[in-house]
């Protein structure tokens, strides 16, 4: 695996957004299938819900419910044309190298838990690149040695 993305990187490369010319460059230039975890996956299906609950609540925030539906539809159907895939993670790797990256990093970053579990997926599934626009969590995966295109 030469690529692991996280939350903001899909959320780029699925809904119109400031970085999304760099997802679709970064995407278009990748000889392999896009590969996601279980649970990024089911982060960026609770970000978009997540979106839709918020705009239902005040029409400037988020966005409403065709375009998250079109957002899962273009994701299932690059599960289903093999453009991306879900590859499966040992959970327990990644906890204990999540939990290192805790220890050595969070107190000085203020990373997120699941920032950090993003990273340490990246890791224990020995990607060489780590595809974010978040900063701190860039500056995460920089620390281990992860490089960060973006």
């Amino acid at each position: 695996m030469t690529a692991y993305p996280d939350t903001s990187f899909l959320c780029s490369l699925y809904r119109r957004q400031d970085h999304t010319a760099g997802a679709i460059a970064y995407r278009l230039h990748m000889k392999e299938p896009l590969s996601a975890s279980p649970l990024l996956e089911f982060e960026f299906r609770q970000a978009i819900r997540l979106q839709v609950f918020l705009h239902s609540r005040d029409k400037k925030m988020g966005y409403g419910q065709p375009e998250a539906d079109q957002m899962l539809a273009d994701w299932e159907s690059d599960l289903a044309s093999g453009i991306v895939q879900i590859v499966p993670v040992d959970h327990d790797a990644v906890l204990r190298m999540a939990e290192f990256l805790s220890c050595t990093h969070a107190m000085k970053g203020g990373h997120r838990t699941l920032d950090i579990l993003h990273v340490a997926t990246a890791r224990h599934l020995a990607a060489r690149d780590f595809l974010t626009f978040d900063a701190r969590q860039k500056k995460l995966a920089k620390a281990i040695g992860l490089r960060t295109p973006l």
